[in-house]
């Protein structure tokens, strides 16, 4: 077993992780970035990526993923494939333990380990993200343009993203389990008015239907929770907006967290309440959750990073 010290220690390879790798590098802190579960985090479960800037066309997400991950061993980043199990904040340097054993000490330590997106499990979920199945409006919708779609949800989530996709579908269809949303009532009432909103109460969806090579969504099999009666509605897209999850159960009762278990940070800002822990993209940002917004945080907190330890 192998210990492995550095002055920034960077848990996630995801946007917010590389672009922080890459700022504590140029700043020859000669950083260690752990990959963690889902190396290059949520963007590689994403095909195309039109909106993050700097590409004339459509790139993929695994792709750019790459090039990011590329660009920080380049300029001098240690990238090990690791995923962290165990963490002590009680003292500096801060320890993690990795799934294989090893232990990672830093000075400083930048938390990147991003969010996962809630799936329903649903048989044709999985194989058909991607292909018709997302479960990001901001992300994909601009590929249903003209196109007819539904959002699965009641919440939020929900709300804000069959809102969103009227700007690009020529229907929006909600499915929800129950009979009223938990929406904020402002929400509702904008999504109410819209022509281009239905809604199908009290459904849960059992099944994400495809045809054609390669497969594509053509229709979800819906089950009423009151009747038990089964039926197949007919679309070129499904959303699935029931939430998401930040993935922070190993920092519990060592970081401050909110009622969502989403890190808390000084406004504009990405530090934690422990000194020289530092949180960024969207293990922190439960609004945004952009590709582009957790490069911006990742930028920060490798800026905040490098100051603190210039203050020590």
């Amino acid at each position: 077993m192998t210990t492995h010290h550095t002055k920034v220690l960077i848990l996630g390879s995801g946007a917010a992780g590389c672009t922080a790798a890459i700022y504590a590098s140029r700043a020859s802190l000669s950083p260690i970035m752990v990959h963690g579960m889902q190396p290059g985090g949520q963007l590689t479960i994403t095909s195309d990526v039109e909106n993050y800037p700097g590409f004339e066309s459509a790139v993929k997400g695994p792709w750019l993923m790459e090039q990011m991950e590329k660009q920080a061993a380049h300029v001098g980043t240690k990238i090990i494939h690791d995923s962290i199990v165990k963490v002590d904040l009680s003292k500096r340097p801060f320890t993690c333990t990795g799934d294989s054993g090893d232990t990672y000490t830093g000075d400083t330590l930048v938390v990147a380990t991003g969010a996962s997106a809630r799936w329903l499990g649903a048989p044709g979920e999985k194989d058909l993200q991607g292909f018709g199945v997302s479960a990001c409006a901001t992300c994909d919708g601009f590929f249903f343009k003209g196109k007819e779609v539904v959002v699965i949800g009641g919440g939020n989530s929900a709300v804000e993203e069959a809102l969103y996709m009227t700007h690009h579908a020529t229907k929006v269809t909600l499915i929800h389990r129950r009979d009223s949303l938990r929406a904020e009532k402002i929400g509702q009432e904008r999504l109410f008015k819209n022509p281009k909103v239905s809604v199908i109460w009290d459904s849960a969806v059992e099944e994400f239907l495809s045809e054609g090579d390669p497969k594509s969504l053509v229709a979800v099999r819906l089950k009423n929770l009151k009747t038990g009666k089964v039926s197949d509605y007919k679309t070129d897209g499904a959303f699935v907006a029931i939430g998401h999850n930040p993935n922070t159960a190993i920092f519990e009762g060592q970081i401050t967290m909110d009622n969502d278990k989403y890190i808390v940070t000084k406004p504009g800002s990405t530090v934690t309440n422990v000194p020289g822990v530092f949180a960024a993209g969207d293990v922190q940002d439960k609004i945004f959750r952009q590709a582009v917004t957790a490069a911006g945080t990742g930028c920060m907190a490798a800026l905040e990073a490098e100051k603190f330890l210039a203050g020590h």
